[in-house]
């Protein structure tokens, strides 16, 4: 790592954050450690507001900040980290990628190995010095462990180096702590999560040694949000080197996965935030009527206190871990950091859920082991509720490990993190300013829970959901949900959620001739509305759902005004959609929709599809090639052509029909 000094030219007015930015990183020069620590701190709260970055980016903050990882003083090692840390959060992929680029990780690994050995020096220094170090040793790791978590999330390269310099063996070393500092124990789950996903060249670092410290907070008995979260993040990491765990053992494995899900996902995060403000309520005026008779003894006291005063000197570490502007919460939050745990042990779940739905098979042997658990029959046990049978009943799919979890998951829960969130507890975030973001989080959960379900529905048996009146309810649920309120949805991330959903479960009801409980004028409704959705995802989901309620439709009698709506529907969004993808799904959904039926028929000379289509069949191949090469993707490409081919023998099959208008 070569440290490079700031640059010395001062800009001029163009540039108004480059002055503060250059004063800064100068006084990381400065032979006084308090100097330091301050720019640090500093630079660390100016670093949070993206339009900042830039100048500090011009110079060099990176190479600056770099070396005092290593600095003599630990106030400025942790400072430096949280800098470090806000500049990876704040910055995105491409200042990751620059961090990696300017070799950040040569004094990050050091500062990791020589904190993982300060952890057992202090535990063998007097007690006097155990008090000094011991917070400033794990604060300085938890800020060191969230920067590599950053850069290893995006940068392949941070990835490579985790695995070449061993960083596994100190990383573990941190988690051992879980039982007295779990806000780092979950740093390091987050980290360990990160670096798992996908890297097979560390499968081998995960010996007899590592699995038990993951196994050891697995079965940790607390039952703080955190401590949930906690085993959320390590049953993830599990399932990430699962091919490291002995064909004996990977049923209980997965069984001890399930079960922590299952403990998450049961929770309900709106009564626990109501619950929650109520305890900090409490806290806060018990708080206020004591600073309050303490305030009274002072006045009666204030000779003695005045004698005394300085006496005792607070630790400093202490006061500024209060103001410590890497953290993501104030320190007194805690009620506050509890729901935000839950909701974070809840998204991870369900988004690890979806991981699971697209696994590969086991073994024979493995399924066996998986099927014979004990611990799988006390699930199923569970996923039992009489006079609730909306996907209640074990769920089995193709594949054995997806069969395996869904009968031990309890699908019911999944199912209930789908509602929208707590009327009450919304009203609490929306009118208390530091508890407004859980809106963001339960919002959050709800789309993950969505797209769990939409994984779920693509992997799984008719039969095994519930049957034909299961799936029906659950439609109706769906339906709720985006028609209940006045307006439709609007929201990007709730929409791809929602008609992934629904598109999933349409075609698996149309597939088996169960009867759809949304007409098609809602559905049209919803189409309109999200065609113009800037994600193009929601605009590929909401045409395949017209196109699977079309062709359902074309089955039946006396629809061909409906089926002429959809029809022309579809023909605008193929002809004027900007993107390629779409406009192909457009085609394909009129392909499905028009490919049979006496109705389907007569609604395609009325709307003239076939002098439509072949009129368009010339422009979409002159858009393949002057768009298909750089803007799409091989999978994509593969796709529209054969759209392409389609398109010309649908026109074929069309012509053969003898429909060509006179």
């Amino acid at each position: 790592f070569s440290p490079a000094g700031p640059e010395q030219r001062r800009d001029g007015e163009g540039d108004p954050e480059g002055e503060p930015a250059a004063e800064l990183l100068e006084k990381l020069q400065h032979p006084s450690a308090e100097v330091r620590e301050y720019a640090c701190a500093s630079i660390s709260k100016l670093l949070q507001q993206k339009h900042v970055i830039p100048a500090f980016l011009q110079r060099d903050v990176v190479r600056c900040l770099g070396p005092l990882l290593m600095d003599h003083s630990l106030a400025v090692r942790e400072t430096a980290a949280g800098a470090l840390r806000n500049l990876s959060a704040c910055g995105g992929f491409e200042v990751c990628d620059d961090m990696v680029t300017k070799d950040i990780m040569t004094p990050l690994v050091a500062l990791l190995k020589e904190c993982s050995t300060g952890l057992d020096a202090n535990q063998l220094s007097p007690k006097k010095c155990r008090e000094m170090n011991k917070n400033y040793i794990e604060d300085i790791a938890n800020e060191a462990i969230n920067l590599l978590w950053n850069v290893c999330e995006c940068n392949n390269t941070a990835v490579s180096i985790f695995n070449k310099e061993g960083c596994l063996e100190s990383v573990l070393h941190y988690m051992k702590k879980f039982s007295t500092n779990v806000d780092l124990a979950i740093s390091v789950a987050n980290c360990l999560q990160a670096v798992t996903e996908d890297n097979p060249d560390l499968l081998s670092s995960f010996n007899a040694s590592a699995q038990q410290v993951l196994e050891t907070v697995m079965l940790c008995p607390e039952t703080t949000m955190k401590h949930i979260l906690l085993r959320t993040l390590i049953a993830g990491t599990i399932w990430n080197i699962k091919d490291t765990i002995p064909p004996g053992s990977l049923g209980s494995m997965v069984n001890a996965i399930l079960k922590i899900f299952s403990e998450s996902l049961a929770i309900d995060a709106g009564e626990t935030i109501i619950r929650m403000n109520e305890a900090e309520k409490n806290r806060l005026k018990l708080a206020a009527e004591t600073e309050t008779e303490e305030n009274m003894s002072d006045v009666i006291d204030n000779d003695v206190l005045s004698e005394d005063d300085g006496m005792e000197e607070i630790p400093k570490g202490k006061v500024r871990r209060e103001n410590d502007i890497s953290d993501l919460l104030p320190s007194d939050k805690w009620e506050l950091k509890e729901v935000t745990a839950l909701l974070m042990a809840q998204q991870t779940a369900l988004e690890i859920i979806v991981n699971m739905c697209c696994s590969e098979d086991p073994s024979d042997d493995e399924w066996e082991e998986l099927s014979s658990s004990d611990e799988s029959d006390l699930f199923m046990e569970n996923s039992y509720n009489e006079g609730s049978g909306l996907l209640m009943s074990p769920l089995c799919l193709s594949d054995e490990v997806n069969s395996a979890f869904l009968n031990n998951l309890i699908p019911k829960k999944i199912l209930e993190k789908t509602a929208f969130p707590n009327s009450v507890a919304l009203d609490i975030c929306m009118h208390n300013p530091s508890w407004k973001p859980l809106i963001k989080k339960l919002n959050a959960v709800q789309c993950r829970a969505l797209t769990c379900l939409h994984s779920i529905l693509l992997v799984s048996d008719v039969d095994c959901l519930g049957g034909a009146s299961a799936l029906q309810s659950l439609a109706e649920h769906l339906s709720q949900l985006v028609f209940s309120k006045m307006e439709l949805p609007t929201d990007t991330e709730f929409l791809e959620a929602i008609t992934s959903a629904l598109r999933a479960l349409l075609q698996t009801m149309a597939s088996k001739n169960i009867s759809q409980c949304m007409t098609p004028e809602q559905l049209l409704a919803l189409c309109e509305a999200s065609i113009h959705s800037s994600n193009a995802s929601v605009r590929v989901n909401v045409v395949s759902i017209l196109g699977i309620s079309g062709s359902v439709l074309a089955k039946g009698q006396d629809t061909a005004e409906t089926l002429k709506m959809i029809g022309k529907f579809l023909l605008e969004v193929a002809m004027k959609e900007s993107s390629l993808v779409v406009a192909g799904e457009a085609l394909d959904a009129l392909f499905d929709v028009f490919a049979d039926g006496k109705e389907a028929e007569k609604a395609a000379v009325q709307i003239k599809l076939l002098p439509a289509l072949k009129e368009f069949q010339p422009v979409f191949k002159m858009r393949m090639r002057k768009e298909g090469k750089g803007q799409y993707s091989t999978d994509q490409l593969c796709v529209l052509d054969n759209v392409k081919m389609n398109l010309r023998r649908f026109i074929a099959y069309q012509e053969t029909l003898g429909k060509t208008p006179t």
